[in-house]
């Protein structure tokens, strides 16, 4: 079928008021350029009605809105949502946002984990000594009482990986009202798990999809009582300072391995950090420093990436992401003029593979920095690349700084004592665990509820 004959794909706002077409509206393509996708894109006063019903509304009791959420995961992963049954959904989100489909496929059943796991995910991070609700007995003598700090949440969503969406279920849980503006890159998980929400229960008033273009976002990010904003670093100065707005930036996630551990022991975790989900993800591991020479254990992890095959995101074999050819080039050069001095082990002739229909596969890059030059281990990409640095005691947590998830390979309890005291890393995972591991009841990045809730001190007679 042709583009002209095909019909798009309808992804209307979802509003308070039910499902909205818009007259301005933006096409969607595949990786190969073909349209797929009409995506409604709504007005400042279509987002600033939306927000004022939602915070207008009432949450349903906590139990409800729990069993609510379960149901919607089991409808997201099994039923026919916006036309699109569980298999054509794959299918299309692998061909627009170039993740190999069986990448997607296992998203989804993380999205229905995290569905059926949101209330020991919440209360997780429920602090000790407080209660979820004032009528708790234990609020007769006093104590704390987890409320939440707004009532409408506003998510400005990224579009790299489809298991952001898990997060925000977890403010829903809470009491939230939520509108999500989805990412252009990638709109139709978002829009599957809103249509979910609302047939298990959530009223329309409760939960809503709300497509923008950048401006009337901010619009959005601004109307809401909270706001969680994913984004490049561009994203996070802007926001920096204000403590309405939780910002979602770049992982640069790492693994350290000392002289006492032998990496020939571990390559298999170290290259599944690298290239497990794509390499696409926040999770990834994007830099490896090793005590002493880093050259063989860069060898050993280009020797094992570059047997990943090339293919189109919908084969069954994919493993690496896809997109545009233009775009893939484009990302290619850029490599190139941060390269400098390092050695590349793997990528040195580009990393776009064309793949002949308009899209290329983004191959694997693997290169060594020379000794001090850590200012490179911060550059993330979009598909398996790593900066395998030397690292000393004498560098201490300095080049470490900055990390969503950081891997040791360690059994220097000093050092893994200075890592896990370290600010800036959001957590540290010791010995044979991959950086894209992940368990229910462990935090991301910090707990979500630590954003969305505080204590309020309560005492009754009566």
């Amino acid at each position: 079928m042709t583009s002209s004959t095909r019909s798009l794909l309808a992804l209307d706002a979802l509003g308070a008021n039910g499902s909205y077409h818009a007259l301005n509206h933006e096409v969607i393509p595949d990786v190969s350029g073909e349209p797929v996708a009409e995506l409604s894109l709504v007005p400042s006063l279509f987002t600033d009605r939306t927000v004022a019903a939602l915070r207008a509304a009432k949450p349903a009791p906590a139990d409800e809105r729990i069993a609510s959420i379960a149901r919607a995961g089991e409808l997201f992963r099994n039923a026919v949502l916006g036309g699109l049954p569980p298999d054509e959904y794959c299918k299309v989100v692998s061909r627009v946002s170039g993740l190999p489909i069986t990448m997607v496929a296992n998203s989804m059943r993380v999205l229905h984990q995290a569905a059926g796991d949101v209330r020991r995910n919440v209360r997780a991070a429920l602090p000790n000594g407080a209660v979820e609700h004032w009528q708790n007995d234990a609020t007769l003598p006093g104590c704390a009482t987890w409320c939440r700090r707004g009532e409408v949440l506003a998510v400005l969503a990224a579009g790299n990986h489809p298991g952001v969406h898990s997060h925000w279920l977890e403010a829903l849980a809470l009491g939230y009202r939520v509108a999500v503006r989805p990412s252009r890159h990638e709109p139709f998980t978002p829009h599957r798990m809103v249509l979910a929400l609302r047939e298990a229960g959530f009223g329309d008033d409760q939960v809503a999809l709300l497509p923008t273009d950048h401006r009337t976002s901010d619009a959005l990010a601004a109307a809401a009582d909270l706001a969680i904003v994913y984004g490049g670093e561009e994203v996070a100065r802007k926001h920096s300072g204000d403590p309405g707005v939780l910002t979602q930036g770049p992982g640069r996630s790492k693994i350290l391995i000392t002289r006492d551990v032998d990496w020939q022991e571990h390559l298999d975790v170290i290259v599944d950090s690298i290239a497990a989900e794509a390499g696409t993800a926040c999770v990834n591991a994007t830099a490896v420093l090793v005590e002493g020479d880093p050259a063989p254990l860069a060898a050993a992890i280009a020797s094992r990436l570059e047997r990943l095959p090339s293919l189109p995101a919908d084969h069954p074999d994919a493993v690496l992401p896809t997109m545009p050819s233009a775009q893939a080039e484009k990302l290619s050069s850029f490599l190139r003029t941060k390269t400098g001095s390092a050695t590349a082990f793997l990528g040195s002739e580009g990393v776009a593979d064309d793949l002949g229909d308009g899209s290329a596969a983004l191959r694997p890059a693997v290169l060594q920095p020379r000794r001090g030059a850590f200012e490179q281990i911060g550059i993330e990409l979009p598909f398996p690349c790593v900066w395998v640095a030397s690292w000393s005691p004498d560098d201490g947590v300095g080049p470490l700084r900055d990390t969503l998830v950081l891997t040791a390979l360690t059994r220097d309890d000093d050092l893994i004592e200075s890592l896990v005291d370290e600010p800036t890393i959001a957590n540290v995972y010791v010995g044979d665990r991959p950086t894209h591991w992940f368990g229910a009841g462990v935090p991301h990045d910090s707990f979500l509820a630590d954003f969305l809730m505080r204590t309020k001190g309560m005492s009754r007679t009566w």
